[in-house]
Order: C-alpha cells, then sequence, then structure tokens
C-alpha cells in the first residue's frame, strides 16, 4: 500500500468544487466514470482527471468489477483530515479564550 498523502494534499483535492461533489456521490455508493459522466455536467476525461486527484490523495480507491473500474470514497482519510482540523480548531479556540480571559481581565 501506498504512503498516505499529507493533509495538504488532501486538503488541495477536497478544495475543488467538483471533486468535492464527486466525494460526496461516491460516499453513497460505488460509481464507475462513465456513470459519474452521466451524472454531471463535465466530460469523461475532466471526470478521469478529478478521480486520480482524489486517488493520489487517498480519498478514493478503484475495484474492479468485469471490464469495469468502479471508484468508492475512503471515508478514513476523510475521518483523519476531520480530525486534523479538530486539533486546530480546538488549539485556536483554546488561544482565543485565553485572549478573551486576559482582555476581561480588570487591569490592577
Amino acid at each position: 500500500m501506498a504512503a498516505a498523502a499529507s493533509l495538504p494534499t488532501v486538503f488541495a483535492a477536497l478544495g475543488d468544487d467538483t471533486r468535492w461533489s464527486i466525494l460526496v456521490r461516491l460516499g453513497s455508493a460505488p460509481a464507475s466514470a462513465s456513470a459519474l459522466t452521466r451524472e454531471l455536467p463535465i466530460s469523461r476525461q475532466a471526470v478521469a482527471r478529478h478521480i486520480e486527484v482524489l486517488r493520489a490523495a487517498g480519498l478514493v480507491e478503484a475495484e474492479r468489477h468485469g471490464r469495469e473500474l468502479r471508484y468508492r470514497a475512503l471515508g478514513a482519510r476523510v475521518s483523519d483530515a476531520a480530525r486534523s482540523l479538530e486539533q486546530l480548531a480546538g488549539g485556536w479556540d483554546a488561544r482565543l479564550a485565553g485572549i478573551k480571559a486576559a482582555a476581561e481581565t480588570p487591569p490592577e
């Protein structure tokens, strides 16, 4: 198995509206690139490029079904990214609470 993509790579992949739509769609059920093309207002080649970015970020994997490749979302990688954001937000919350406490402390 390849090493996990860095978080900036994951967030860059998630930062595109079309890739986000593809990931959300694949989160509900696996689909082929052809099926995604029928559902999205973009070309088959554009779908393939977006899927490749999502695969490189570790957000999607392919499974062969006969002659067709079906893609599915990998929720674990999305969960990893969400946990990282929660940790970052927690640090900010703690700093803001400290600033608030300092601002509300009466001068001596």
